[in-house]
């Protein structure tokens, strides 16, 4: 499991260091694609494949899974880490997102995500109350 939060930088060539607790998962592979509220999710490579497979089975005729499964397996790009950590993250999704130098990597249980660190800060910001007020109404009772 994905926990944490951990704010890594972009180098010039669009590399990403991920953080050092989760090398070992994702070394074989992983892949990074389009998230919802314009961070990027970023799955182990066998996570993903599962992911990807259960999409499959959504039915073709529904405009609503047809689009978001465009969308979300559009943008994905399987990468393989360097031996230092770091992974490339395409152009393409580095815009999507609007990640500058300054990144926030959180742990989201099956997959990280990466956010550019102010659109992280503004999110917290705004949905923090909610997460708050909200914990019975949207989990009933997990806690």
């Amino acid at each position: 499991m994905f926990l944490g939060t951990h704010t890594p930088r972009l180098d010039d060539k669009g590399r990403l260091f991920l953080p050092a607790k989760f090398r070992d998962r994702l070394a074989t592979g992983l892949v990074v694609t389009r998230g919802q509220e314009r961070c990027l999710y970023v799955f182990p490579l066998e996570t993903f494949t599962q992911i990807a497979t259960d999409m499959q089975k959504a039915p073709t005729s529904s405009r609503a899974a047809r689009d978001y499964m465009r969308v979300f397996l559009s943008g994905a790009s399987d990468e393989i880490p360097d031996k230092q950590g770091r992974v490339t993250i395409p152009a393409a999704l580095r815009q999507y997102a609007g990640l500058s130098k300054d990144c926030t990597v959180i742990g989201a249980g099956n997959r990280l995500e990466v956010w550019d660190s102010q659109a992280w800060t503004d999110y917290l910001a705004a949905t923090e109350q909610a997460f708050s007020d909200q914990s019975d109404e949207v989990i009933p009772g997990l806690m």
